[in-house]
């Protein structure tokens, strides 16, 4: 997408600074005074709370104390669940129970310049304890300090209201909100990702080096032993979600005794919910609940992967960070792995194209790599059915993204930005929740013979298509 460019940078920067506290025009205030709410959380929250979560159907609920202690014992390789644990939560839709409490949800919205700077954001957080959904207020550095992060938990978000007792981010005590963070699914597959791109950067390795994947033991989610060049395994990371090569780019980080420096770095950034913990590194597997990303950190590590020119925000101690924390390459090469993504069934649901459900969501454009000959979209051996070319034809955006999906886990996030000639937007957009595919539609159609099953709740796509068309009318007018 090409868009007229402002007459200088000083110009952006002037409106950039206006938009973050929600006019281009804005008054000043003391720092004592709680930041306004910008446009977007506004329309975050409004849309939210309008999806009706709570009337979601849950397939296998948690009735009791035994039930609760195994979801704990489980929560351990969650993302390895098996084609027949998947059918079992299909075959349960018959007798699914409302869901207990109102479901947990993390979004952000970061819009974004014509040169990809971020120049306002919405972050909205959904739980029992804030059933409507609450703004969390981020200062103009895109940061909070108003949130007691707090670790995912299998059965305290049953047995606990959904709190979680575990902090993720140190004193926050104080804070005015207190919320469980759903586990990242396979979104964390970007976390280990930005980490081998930082080690090629260094020239600690190449993309086009094989890797010998020896585990020294085998997990249900790792697999077994494979050997491809670490592009390769990116790839299969990124556009498909293999769980076997995210697993084998992870113990090359361990190999490397480069997870730590990892963590450090995304604290460095002022990133402080993003962290790989307690993973295993004989196999690089054990992904649970340590495992934790927030929607705003999310979008924010996605900003940098964009890119972006000059300091993108500055951390609470004082450090600027620019996009230059991956080289130019690194950014492209992630960039184009993302934007071939073959799972578009979440807050984009192209993959359906034409069905009654899902709900359409974003209208992105389906990358050619995963059609076949009559239209068909299949990924990784699953056919999703439906000739995407019509949707193809009218697609508007490009949605460069990563999907997640457990049993209490579903999540999303990506970079949107207009297809040339369409009408322009450019902003990233990222959905945490426990509604992964235990959850379902009360109106979800039984899956047809041989099909990739609706895995999740269209309530996403519901959401994505909303956000997408109130930026598709909002994109100039926010600028002015």
């Amino acid at each position: 997408m090409h868009i007229s460019r402002l007459c200088n940078r000083g110009v952006v920067g002037l409106l950039a600074a206006g938009a973050l506290l929600g006019s281009s025009m804005a008054p000043a205030r003391a720092d004592t005074d709680p930041p306004p709410i910008s446009a977007i959380a506004d329309k975050l929250q409004q849309t939210m709370d309008g999806l009706r979560l709570q009337d979601v159907l849950d397939t296998d609920p948690v009735t009791t104390t035994a039930a609760a202690r195994t979801l704990t014992a489980n929560a351990v390789d969650k993302d390895a669940q098996t084609p027949k644990q998947q059918a079992r939560l299909l075959a349960a839709a018959a007798d699914a129970q409302p869901i207990s409490q109102q479901p947990q949800l993390d979004a952000t919205v970061i819009e974004l310049d014509e040169q990809n700077r971020p120049i306002s954001s919405g972050t909205v957080l959904m739980s029992p304890q804030y059933p409507h959904g609450k703004v969390v207020p981020v200062d103009r550095n895109f940061h909070t300090s108003d949130v007691r992060w707090r670790q995912w938990d299998d059965s305290g978000w049953y047995t606990n209201h959904g709190q979680g007792t575990i902090d993720v981010v140190p004193g926050r005590e104080n804070a005015s909100t207190d919320f469980m963070l759903p586990y990242p699914a396979s979104v964390l597959k970007l976390m280990i990702n930005f980490g081998v791109l930082r080690l090629v950067d260094k020239g600690v390795v190449k993309l086009d080096d094989t890797y010998a994947y020896n585990p020294t033991s085998i997990s249900s989610l790792c697999g077994g032993a494979s050997s491809d060049t670490i592009r390769n395994y990116i790839d299969a990371s990124l556009t498909w979600s293999s769980n076997g090569a995210s697993c084998a780019l992870l113990k090359m980080l361990w190999d490397h005794d480069a997870v730590s420096d990892l963590n450090q770095t995304f604290q460095d950034l002022g990133l402080e919910t993003l962290q790989v913990k307690e993973t295993n590194p004989a196999n690089g597997g054990h992904w649970s609940n340590p495992v934790t990303m927030s929607s705003l950190d999310t979008a924010k590590l996605l900003a940098l992967i964009n890119g972006a020119p000059g300091t993108v925000w500055t951390t609470p101690n004082g450090k600027a960070v620019t996009s230059d924390v991956l080289s130019p390459a690194s950014r492209e090469f992630f960039k184009k792995e993302l934007a071939q993504q073959g799972m578009n069934d979440v807050l984009s649901t192209v993959n359906w194209c034409g069905a009654d459900y899902p709900a359409p969501g974003i209208p992105q454009l389906v990358p050619s790599r995963w059609i076949a000959a009559d239209g068909t979209v299949t990924v990784d051996g699953d056919a999703y059915q439906h000739d995407v070319r019509p949707c193809n034809a009218k697609a508007e955006v490009t949605f460069a993204h990563k999907t997640g999906l457990v049993s209490n886990s579903g999540s999303d996030a990506g970079i949107v930005r207009s297809l040339p000639g369409k009408t322009a937007r450019n902003y990233i957009i990222v959905v945490f929740s426990n509604l992964g595919n235990q959850y379902i539609d009360p109106n979800r159609p039984p899956t047809a013979p041989g099909a990739h099953p609706v895995a999740y709740s269209e309530k996403y796509a519901q959401l994505g298509l909303a956000i997408d068309q109130y930026e598709a009318r909002h994109y100039f007018a926010s600028r002015r």
